[in-house]
């Protein structure tokens, strides 16, 4: 219980100067431009930062796809923002595939778009309401962490 509590505040803190979904433009896996607010979600936005090195972001992105098809319907959208470095680009679409993720997968190759939200830990999981505005953060990775996440989509959609 206290480490769900201590979780709690670090979250909190870690979310203090982080606010707005930028309006930028990302390259997808098909090296096309897209705008990031166009792949916004009509009620809530869920941006995960990963790499494929990155063994809990392994772990989280099947639950994630899970919480993805439950939640599509609803006017959540949810974009994967991997920040492998230009070496390892190779490697992101055949590890997508692999992994069958089935939401937009997005490169951030020099981590500009982790910079700019202050993403220092991955996984980062980042959820933004309809105006732009981040409402929840959750860093890292661990068994269970899926119900945390689920259960903030459905009160954050309850609103």
């Amino acid at each position: 219980m206290i480490k769900y509590i201590l979780l709690f505040f670090l979250v909190l803190i870690a979310s203090v100067g982080r606010a707005q979904l930028p309006d930028v433009e990302v390259r997808d896996l098909e090296r096309n431009w897209v705008s990031l607010t166009d792949l916004k979600g009509e009620k809530l936005t869920v941006v995960d930062f990963w790499a494929t090195w990155c063994k809990p972001c392994v772990s989280a992105i099947p639950k994630l796809n899970v919480i993805y098809a439950e939640n599509k319907g609803q006017g959540v959208n949810f974009v994967g923002v991997n920040v492998d470095g230009p070496r390892n680009q190779a490697k992101v679409k055949p590890f997508v595939n692999a992994l069958s993720i089935n939401y937009t997968t997005i490169l951030d190759p020099n981590q500009e778009l982790a910079n700019d939200l202050n993403i220092s830990v991955y996984p980062t999981l980042l959820v933004f309401n309809s105006e732009g505005k981040e409402v929840f953060v959750h860093e890292g990775f661990n068994p269970g962490d899926e119900d945390i996440i689920r259960a903030e989509l459905e009160k954050l959609l309850a609103k």
